[in-house]
């Protein structure tokens, strides 16, 4: 089901652990797709500009700081004010009870810890192909 695109990952706010994400970025590679790495202490701008400049199909964000409502509001809200109109799925540390918040916001998906790496892919390739449609 793979579609080969370009998915951006990054790690927004102060948070500074990447092993996760580092993960997630080895599988989608594994799986076929580009990604762009941006690596630690982004903010939504950046992210957005980033997205524009590269041509993305998807955006993934990272998080075990705690700051993923407030940090995917923000990355919602300047993905609208830019036009930027791809899916944007986040990862990590993310209480369940947060998951139809995000979901509400705008959030395609939201992977949990414990997903194996072939549901991670699929569940990408899943969220790309449904906004393609």
């Amino acid at each position: 089901m793979s579609m080969h695109k370009r998915i951006l990952l990054a790690k927004m706010g102060l948070d500074c652990h990447d092993t996760g994400i580092v993960t997630v970025a080895n599988i989608l590679r594994n799986a076929g797709h580009e990604v762009v790495y941006l690596g630690l202490h982004n903010f939504a701008d950046r992210v957005v500009k980033t997205a524009l400049e590269e041509d993305v199909d998807a955006i993934g964000i990272s998080f075990l700081s705690g700051q993923h409502m407030t940090q995917m509001r923000r990355l919602i809200e300047q993905m609208q004010r830019e036009g930027l109109r791809v899916p944007v799925f986040c990862g990590g540390v993310i209480p369940e009870d947060d998951v139809q918040a995000l979901k509400d916001m705008g959030v395609a998906d939201v992977l949990l810890p414990g997903l194996l790496s072939d549901e991670v892919a699929h569940r990408v390739d899943r969220l790309i192909a449904r906004e393609a449609a």
